[in-house]
């Protein structure tokens, strides 16, 4: 009998982890997701900005794996896991496993914010990519039609919440595109008016990142007129004003959530399987504390066994990637009735792009930033891409687009937010 194994999740721990095991005729593989496409969320503030297309990052899943007689495709969204049963229930159906894999991700985190959670703007998946896309363009219409200045400057002003390398990206995105595109698109726009605004709790930019990272984005996006706002955090946001900890306040009707995540909430598992940020605990295998047969991966989990590691790892591709093809191996293992292998985590650095031919890169033992930086940081994000069609799409568009300045991708398409 062949080994059933479901994945929820079709993220890059979940995609990873079929990648490896798809050719073994032992396991029967299920992926559950509730889209039925696997996207790179790293560019995901690109489709939020009009520079590229959705589709430029994303992949249908039935497509990714139609060579794959091992592997099948269920679109449904989980409701709640029976560990007893060996079941999950989801909105479409319920599935029985042998071994259930939890490869959620996480969601937005508003720290108990109702009315930033109801009315700020989040850029975690596609949707929510392209709702903002069409609000930005839907605002700067409304800004050429409006004559009141106070209006007019609440509906330019932009306020991003989170320094960290998804807030510095779409700041220089941003930044660029009003000087390259706003001045000469939008000419009943007094763009004297306009103000972005990055705002941060912590010291710096890009806190997990090298000192000549942090430099290089602060200077950089200071240079782009960005106002970067350090040591404060947003506190409520309340009939289109930004309140921030320093008791200062920002009249906008674009407040743009980047601060933090929590992992997504998995009904069924034990109370003491849940750690903070509501990662689920795993032990150095991925296997979830408290349970048997239930493994976790990527950023929802949180592992505490690796001594490098103390307070878990930082919740980036790589970990995902690496956890995936680690527990592809384990599975492998114990059919072969062999000693399992505990995962370590191999830092390749990380990297940020801030403006055109301007990005930092770090790396284990060295740091650099500039030109050569922004080829690295090309490079690294057509490498993962699936399909070659999107690769070579990107590469193209990437180029055309950067040397011309001139995006023409604006479309206000999906104009109604889904409640």
């Amino acid at each position: 009998m062949k080994k059933h194994i479901l994945i929820v999740g079709g993220g890059f721990a979940g995609i990873n982890l079929i990648k490896s095991l798809r050719n073994d005729n032992r396991f029967k593989i299920t992926l559950v997701d509730k889209n039925n496409y696997h996207f790179f969320p790293p560019l995901i503030y690109q489709v939020a900005t009009s520079f590229i297309e959705a589709s430029n990052i994303s992949y249908p899943f039935r497509k990714m794996f139609s060579n794959n007689k091992h592997v099948n495709f269920y679109m449904g969204n989980l409701i709640k896991i029976n560990p007893g049963d060996k079941t999950i229930e989801t909105d479409t159906g319920i599935l029985s496993y042998d071994y259930l894999v939890l490869a959620l991700g996480t969601e937005s985190n508003f720290f108990g914010m109702e009315n930033v959670r109801k009315n700020a703007l989040p850029m975690k998946n596609i949707e929510e990519a392209l709702y903002l896309r069409n609000h930005i363009l839907l605002t700067f219409e409304e800004a050429a039609r409006n004559k009141d200045i106070k209006q007019a400057e609440k509906l330019q002003n932009i306020v991003i919440a989170g320094g960290g390398p998804t807030g510095v990206e779409l700041a220089g995105m941003l930044a660029e595109m009003g000087k390259y595109i706003a001045k000469k698109e939008y000419p009943e726009i007094k763009l004297g008016l306009s103000h972005l605004y990055l705002v941060d709790a912590l010291p710096s930019l890009l806190s997990p990142m090298s000192d000549l990272a942090k430099k290089t984005a602060y200077e950089k996006l200071k240079e782009l007129g960005v106002k970067i706002i350090l040591n404060a955090s947003v506190k409520d946001y309340i009939d289109c004003k930004v309140i921030l900890s320093d008791g200062k306040t920002i009249e906008t009707e674009t407040l743009i959530w980047t601060s933090g995540v929590i992992g997504k909430e998995v009904p069924g598992l034990p109370e003491k399987s849940i750690g903070r940020g509501r990662r689920i605990l795993v032990d150095a295998y991925n296997k979830v504390v408290e349970t048997e047969n239930i493994y976790a991966l990527g950023d929802l989990c949180l592992m505490l066994s690796e001594k490098r590691y103390p307070n878990g790892h930082p919740q980036l591709a790589q970990v995902a990637i690496q956890q995936g093809k680690n527990l592809a191996d384990n599975f492998k293992r114990i059919e072969d009735e062999k000693v399992l292998e505990p995962f370590q985590y191999n830092d390749k650095g990380s990297m940020a792009i801030i403006s055109k031919y301007n990005a930092v890169v770090d790396l284990p033992k060295h740091s650099f930033k500039g030109f050569i930086a922004w080829l690295t940081w090309l490079f690294i994000h057509i490498i993962p891409l699936i399909g070659f069609k999107n690769k070579i799409q990107l590469a193209f568009d990437w180029f055309r687009l950067f040397i011309t300045n001139n995006p023409s991708i604006r479309l206000i398409l999906y104009p109604k937010r889904n409640t």
